[in-house]
């Protein structure tokens, strides 16, 4: 088990893949609140369960009776899977993946999502999100390689302006590009393999659907 890589189960949906099983093998894992319902089909056992539990049923809280389980009042002024995170990082997690974060019933929890991933890697954290079938990655000045199969589709959105922006071994490669802000210049690319990025100004997230290959 890698001690400072944490799996943090959230309440959106998932779909069990064989890439998400890998990214979530030998982690150490703290569930939020209904994100625990993901713990059983993904194999995993979590440390720590926090939240609320209000979105958590008797069936689901009666299957797990052995997890610690650390209960916060409803009108707490962060979300579950904030108090998840910040569990993981007291316990020395230095890279999170954090599942059932990009879709479910609220929008405005997966926008979060994106967001606290951005301001995460602005703290040095490794942050990937994914519900199986997509993921997303934080963008930030400086280089960075996404090991995307060939002929996966994917985004990069920009949260700012972006300047000095390389795409690099893609179907559309860029080169010092100028990305403003609300530009959808850099939506539905296609990986030729492991996709390497660079950038010299801005902060975005690198959205890509692994199992799509229809841009192929």
């Amino acid at each position: 088990m890698t001690p400072t890589h944490f799996t943090i189960l959230l309440g959106g949906t998932i779909t069990v893949t064989d890439r998400l099983r890998k990214a979530v093998a030998d982690t150490r894992v703290i569930a939020a609140d209904s994100g625990m319902r993901h713990a059983e089909p993904l194999g995993l056992t979590p440390e720590l369960w926090v939240g609320d539990f209000d979105s958590s049923d008797r069936d689901l809280l009666a299957r797990w009776p052995d997890v610690p389980q650390r209960p916060f009042p409803a009108s707490k002024g962060v979300t579950d899977g904030e108090i998840a995170v910040s569990e993981s990082i007291e316990r020395g997690a230095t890279r999170l993946t954090l599942v059932g974060a990009l879709s479910g019933e609220r929008s405005d929890h997966a926008l979060f999502h994106l967001l606290y991933a951005v301001s995460l890697a602005e703290s040095s954290i490794d942050v990937t999100l994914t519900s199986g079938e997509e993921e997303a990655y934080p963008l930030l000045a400086g280089e960075r390689t996404l090991d995307l199969p060939a002929g996966s589709l994917f985004s990069v959105a920009g949260f700012t302006a972006l300047s000095g922006l390389e795409i690099r071994n893609a179907r559309y490669p860029l080169t010092d590009f100028a990305l403003a802000f609300g530009s959808s210049r850099t939506i539905s690319n296609v990986a030729e393999g492991p996709l390497h990025l660079r950038l010299e100004s801005g902060k975005a997230i690198v959205l890509a659907r692994p199992y799509d290959l229809t841009g192929a």
